[in-house]
């Protein structure tokens, strides 16, 4: 539900393809949802079913034609009740977590290793975050919102860094 309710979120931003929505995931959401290709085309499928998303097809002048969708009067709608509605608590699903857990399964090297590819990543993703940030202004209120988000997911990262730091220092 909550795909389709951030797939309605971005088709009120503005009319999209299932190409457009995918980059949009990736580029503007994805701190904060992922979501792969057929996930996307899947529940813009449901949203036209339940008529909360309408689409239409473009003609391209030197490219094939677009299947864009736009949300609907019922799709604003069943936004707003969700955007109204008690915040649900997601759980989070975290591989490498699973992977601390168990850890005690590696040799002291190995989880070193483990610790040290979950840093680069961690480091390189706030890099991109925070270059992301830099270059963005928050002009309204909308932007600044969207901002807020991805000001969430820096924090986040700057605290799986500092955590770490504190358990790397404690197994050593």
């Amino acid at each position: 539900m909550v795909l389709s309710r951030i797939i309605l979120g971005l088709l009120a931003l503005s009319p999209m393809t299932g190409y457009d929505l995918k980059r949009h995931f990736d580029t503007t959401a994805g701190h904060f949802w992922a979501a792969d290709k057929a996930q996307i085309y899947r529940t813009l499928a449901q949203l036209v079913t339940e008529g909360f998303a309408e689409v239409e097809t473009v003609a391209g002048t030197s490219a094939p034609n677009r299947q864009e969708h736009r949300i609907t009067p019922a799709g604003r709608a069943a936004l707003a009740a969700w955007l109204a509605a008690e915040p649900e608590r997601h759980l989070e699903r975290d591989p490498f977590l699973a992977r601390v857990f168990f850890g005690d399964g590696l040799d002291d090297d190995a989880l070193r290793a483990l610790f040290a590819r979950r840093r680069e990543t961690t480091r390189a993703l706030l890099a991109d975050f925070e270059a992301t940030r830099a270059e963005t202004g928050a002009p309204d209120r909308a932007a600044r919102l969207r901002l807020a988000t991805l000001d969430n997911g820096i924090a986040h990262l700057r605290t799986e860094l500092a955590w770490l730091d504190t358990v790397e220092k404690e197994l050593t």
